[in-house]
Order: structure tokens, then sequence, then C-alpha cells
């Protein structure tokens, strides 16, 4: 089971901002992209227990991304490289829950 948890502002407001700021910033998306970044658990076995997914659309569709770490704990070097943002796209029709 997957779900998502609970953020505290204070807490993680800043670090929300801050992957949203690199994730706009690694794949070159426009300053109005809408961009989400949220932290799920898990409870299935073999899954990581939190990990952080990003999603974001280009004229190509839906591309999304996790970490396998809490929001506060990810780090610029975490996210794919810039080269890879083709491969990000969440093809219609496969359901993909890995990645």
């Amino acid at each position: 089971m997957v779900k998502m948890r609970s953020l505290s502002k204070r807490q993680d407001g800043t670090a929300l901002d801050r992957v949203r700021d690199w994730t706009r910033a690694r794949f070159a998306l426009a300053e109005d992209a809408t961009i989400m970044v949220s932290e799920v658990t898990c409870t299935v076995p073999g899954c990581p227990p939190v990990e952080t997914h990003m999603v974001f659309w280009t004229e190509l569709g839906r591309h999304h991304f996790k970490i396998f770490k809490p929001l506060a704990d990810v780090a610029e070097d975490d996210l794919p490289p810039a080269f890879m943002k083709n491969a990000l796209v969440a093809l219609e029709g496969i359901d993909c829950d890995c990645c």
C-alpha cells in the first residue's frame, strides 16, 4: 500500500521548493511549467519506506521519476541527468509503478 506522507510546512516547504527548482533547472522547464513533488510512504515488502516522486509536463506529455529517499534528504545529484528527459515520459497505456 502506498500513502502520501503528511509534510510539515515549516520543515519541508524549503525542501519542496529546492527540489522543484532543481527539477526546473535540470530539465530546462519553463518558469510557468507545472512540477509536482510529493513524498510517499510504502508498506509493500521490498518497497523503500519513504520515496520522493517528481512529475512534470512538456509538449511530449507527462514525465516522472522517483528518488528512493525522503524529500528532506534529496540532493541535486539524485536527479536524473538532463539527457534522460525524454526517457522519463510516461507512455500511454503502460502502467509502471517501479519508477
